[in-house]
């Protein structure tokens, strides 16, 4: 691995479903290595969060990121789910602390900002915009949990000190990044 590649791994927790993704970053290239979802099953939530911990570990095991970034839960009124994905980010979060892996935490809001400029946008929105940075086929079936954990690695990269010395320094606006990357821009 060269000096200018860093990977990422996006986590987007859940006690149900969890979405997970990795991308390369090669100087300035952007690239998906991997992106999925895993149906947690079973009743016993212990188990699912075993299993969460057993993914995690072997994420890392075989991609070897240097960085995770993940999802902040969305405060909804329903204490127990909210509990309940708190424990599920907690695993992923301490598999990822305990590997020596830095962890940095997005809200759903800044994650949309990131990759559409509009915190209001729905995941369609986000996907169609990560088909579009990251030249991305249509996918048939796609489950949005494993978009969401493509979206939070991308949003990391792009707000990284590595993404902010690609463009020479902090961009102000939309406007001023595209201007000082206009090499990056896809039609």
């Amino acid at each position: 691995m060269s000096h200018s590649q860093k990977i990422i791994l996006g986590i987007d927790p859940g006690t149900v479903v969890m979405g997970y993704s990795v991308i390369i970053i090669n100087g300035n290239k952007l690239g998906m290595t991997t992106m999925d979802a895993v149906k947690l099953t079973g009743k016993d939530m212990f188990h699912r969060l075993q299993k969460i911990h057993q993914l995690m570990q072997d994420l890392i095991q075989q991609f070897k990121p240097q960085e995770l970034a993940i999802e902040a839960p969305f405060y909804g009124k329903n204490v127990q789910s909210m509990l309940k994905l708190g424990r599920a980010q907690g695993i992923a979060i301490a598999v990822a602390m305990q590997a020596g892996i830095p962890v940095t935490e997005y809200s759903p809001r800044k994650v949309k900002q990131s990759i559409t400029g509009n915190g209001n946008a729905d995941k369609e929105q986000v996907w169609k915009m990560l088909q579009s940075i990251l030249t991305l086929p249509a996918a048939e079936g796609h489950v949005f949990d494993a978009s969401d954990a493509l979206a939070v690695a991308v949003c990391h990269h792009f707000n990284s000190n590595h993404a902010l010395a690609l463009t020479g320094g902090k961009a102000n606006n939309w406007e001023d990044f595209i201007r000082k990357n206009a090499d990056r821009i896809r039609k």
